[in-house]
């Protein structure tokens, strides 16, 4: 009779248990649809029913309410979306949301059942968290989060808090607050110190940052392993604090340099000892603070080129890598960024990819095929010779503002890699931008490849994508949007989006290093889309997503415009017409004012969010000038006043337009009327670098709240240039362009 009292309560145990489990299941499912939906979650009814095997999800009506099923949280998000777009015709972007349900849901005539052939959804690139996530809080990673699960997300990479892994690892060494002031990063260069490219640029970092982040990042991993998400960690690569030679003198260690503008960096041998034990370390803390998932990322030489080009070499490398990891966690997976093989191809060639590569087994590794919509590297590695990978969108390089886009290979190419029987250990999809928050179409787009093993037929989704954002199946814009599909998404001719020869450093030539002004289209080609988006305004012109796009399509005609007239004015300087130079360059200023007073009227484009959150994140004065300072260099001069990194990361956000790019070429219009025929680009540039530097450093609040009506800007715009453009740009000389 005691043993069946003890089944009884055993068995009473796990009933409660799993009692426990579901209800705790249904609530995250439940949860999700009222932060999405405020007020209507009691019109849904969710089942989470955890199960093996590939993700699912499935819709259905059950009288009034709508039913969403699926195996985890990450699936019921999808459900609702799933509802969402399809049946209630609305959208959820970073630009833009329409959420207009009508009073009585509309009905599901038949169950809808959808299993998704990825079991990666991978999201986020090392350089995302600070070209846009630098200054985040969680309140804004908590709408992240769900966008993610709303979008079948289940695999982000999440480093938030790393630093304060770090630190602890030290200091257990004995490292003080001095030896370690020169290693840690400022918060706006994370990305490249976490990635061994520089220590120090931007810091010191305060000890309120690490701790502050790490209560942080537990909060984005509860959230996100809530959903059913499974996060991926950082791992030791050996990079190591410059100081690290006074604790272990005798310690290997190799000098590298990130191109010279942040001096060296050291990593540790994988032949030494300590790597391994400093590996260990590291993933035993980061486990005790943050869990796992055994999911970890580690890039081995990114942007930087081995000392060796051997195979066994480059094998024993990773070998050790892989061991580090093994020996603190034993179901370790090593997740690998394939960016080093696209970027530094001129090494990578067959033999040393695959000498990284075979040290670890197959099913122990994921490449990440970073950039596959630009140049799919699977097929010059024989689906990376067995490893497991991910075929990912990069898409934004560095969080510039420009309509790009390859729409058609993103439709497209997924689906054909997963039928390709070349294609090996294809696991997944993923995006790897570098920034987020612009060009919701191709994100939209990307993502709903995750519940389909066929391409998108683009016609007949670009309608719904239409109906669904502007609550309007215009024609106008079913025309706008083929014009936009031929010419800023089609994908041909560059690499990444156009930059505006604004955001240049004055100059009478036609484009910078980082300011590439190379369309890949004919500008005028984009004249009609714009004219369809005007005509539209009585029609969409209360729509969220049609502001956005209706600011974003006038925005860039108008980059794009300044382009042949800063040419015109460039001539007019060669030909020495003072009188037109002068007029010109009038008229480019008044263009620079002109684009900012457009862009003040959405809170995307607003310089103010970017330099107040940056504040935000400081708890003493010293600490909000700190940031700040990292906010307003990265996205200008990048690192110092000699940095040639000058304008990778340059926006075209109101504030920044008048108080930063304006005043420079007012400069520079200045410099050479008071030089007319004797004018020194490399003296102005000299010049103009210590002005940089100094807005840089100088405080300044800016706007946060956007001011005027985007429809009446964008129509006045469009009365005011349309007739001035076409001119200029069928008339401009071709540049010659040398990248």
């Amino acid at each position: 009779m005691q043993n069946n009292h003890k089944s009884i309560g055993f068995y009473l145990i796990v009933f409660f248990s799993i009692l426990r489990l579901n209800l705790s299941a249904q609530s995250v499912g439940q949860n999700i649809v009222e932060r999405i939906l405020p007020g209507n979650s009691s019109k849904f009814t969710v089942e989470i029913q955890p199960s093996e095997g590939s993700d699912w999800f499935e819709i259905s009506s059950a009288g009034d309410q709508i039913l969403l099923k699926g195996n985890n949280g990450v699936s019921v998000a999808s459900a609702l979306y799933y509802y969402l777009t399809e049946y209630a015709h609305c959208q959820i972007t970073w630009n833009g949301t329409n959420l207009n349900l009508p009073e009585k849901l509309p009905a599901i005539p038949q169950p809808v059942r959808k299993t998704t052939p990825y079991e990666y959804r991978y999201y986020l690139n090392y350089c995302t968290f600070n070209y846009s996530m630098s200054w985040w809080d969680w309140n804004r990673w908590e709408k992240e989060i769900d966008w993610m699960a709303l979008h079948g997300i289940n695999m982000p990479l999440a480093i938030t808090g790393e630093e304060y892994i770090w630190d602890e690892v030290y200091r257990s060494y004995g490292f003080s607050d001095a030896d370690l002031d020169s290693f840690f990063s400022g918060p706006a260069y994370f990305s490249w110190f976490w990635m061994g490219n520089l220590d120090g640029w931007g810091g010191p970092l305060p000890k309120s940052w690490k701790e502050s982040h790490r209560d942080l990042q537990l909060k984005i991993l509860k959230r996100e392993r809530e959903l059913g998400m499974k996060p991926v960690l950082p791992a030791f690569t050996g990079h190591v604090p410059a100081s690290f030679k006074k604790f272990f003198p005798n310690a290997k260690l190799k000098q590298t340099n990130w191109g010279n503008d942040f001096g060296d960096t050291y990593i540790l041998d994988a032949n030494d000892p300590l790597f391994a034990e400093i590996g260990r370390k590291f993933l035993e803390m980061q486990s005790k603070i943050y869990g796992t998932d055994h999911l970890y990322s580690a890039d081995t030489f990114n942007e930087n080129t081995p000392p060796s080009d051997e195979p066994a070499y480059l094998s024993a490398l990773s070998s050790k890598v892989f061991e580090g990891m093994k020996a603190a966690d034993p179901e370790a997976v090593w997740v690998m960024q394939g960016w080093l093989f696209y970027s530094h191809r001129e090494f990578w060639k067959a033999p040393q990819i695959k000498g990284l590569l075979d040290a670890v087994p197959n099913n122990r590794m994921i490449i990440l095929d970073l950039a596959a919509e630009i140049e799919p590297v699977w097929k010059r590695t024989e689906a990376f010779y067995g490893k497991q990978w991910i075929w990912n969108m990069l898409h934004n390089f560095g969080g510039n503002i420009s309509l790009f886009g390859r729409i058609e290979t993103v439709a497209s190419q997924p689906a054909a890699a997963l039928n390709d029987p070349a294609s090996g250990k294809l696991k997944g999809i993923g995006l790897t931008m570098e920034a987020i928050e612009q060009n919701p179409v191709l994100y939209e787009l990307m993502t709903d490849n995750t519940w389909l093993n066929s391409p998108i037929e683009l016609n007949g989704w670009l309608k719904k994508y239409i109906r669904n954002r502007y609550g309007n199946e215009s024609e106008n814009l079913k025309k706008a949007w083929d014009i936009l599909v031929k010419t800023v998404y089609n994908g041909q001719t560059i690499r990444d989006g156009a930059e505006s020869i604004i955001v240049s450093r004055p100059t009478f030539e036609g484009f910078r290093r980082w300011a590439r002004t190379k369309l890949n289209y004919a500008p005028e080609d984009l004249l009609p889309a714009w004219k369809l988006f005007v005509n539209a305004i009585p029609e969409c012109g209360k729509s969220d997503g049609f502001q956005y796009d209706l600011v974003d399509v006038t925005r860039q005609v108008l980059a794009n415009y300044a382009l042949p007239l800063q040419q015109e004015i460039a001539k007019a300087y060669r030909e020495n017409d003072k009188t037109k130079f002068n007029k010109l360059s009038a008229e480019f200023i008044e263009l620079i004012g002109d684009m900012d007073r457009l862009l003040a009227t959405r809170q995307d484009f607003l310089l103010g969010t970017w330099v107040a959150d940056a504040r935000n994140c400081g708890t003493t004065d010293k600490e909000k000038a700190l940031y700040e300072q990292n906010a307003k260099d990265l996205i200008t001069l990048w690192g110092d006043a000699n940095n040639r990194l000058f304008e990778y990361s340059c926006r075209q956000w109101s504030g920044l337009l008048t108080d930063f790019y304006k005043p420079r070429w007012q400069q520079f219009f200045a410099d050479v009327n008071a030089n007319w025929g004797k004018f020194d680009q490399t003296t102005f540039d000299g010049k103009i670098k210590q002005w940089e530097w100094s807005w840089v450093t100088t405080r300044k609040d800016y706007p946060v709240k956007p001011v005027g009506n985007s429809a009446k800007i964008a129509e006045e715009l469009y009365q005011k240039y349309v007739t001035r453009i076409i001119p200029l740009t069928q008339v401009m000389a071709p540049i010659k362009y040398d990248y």
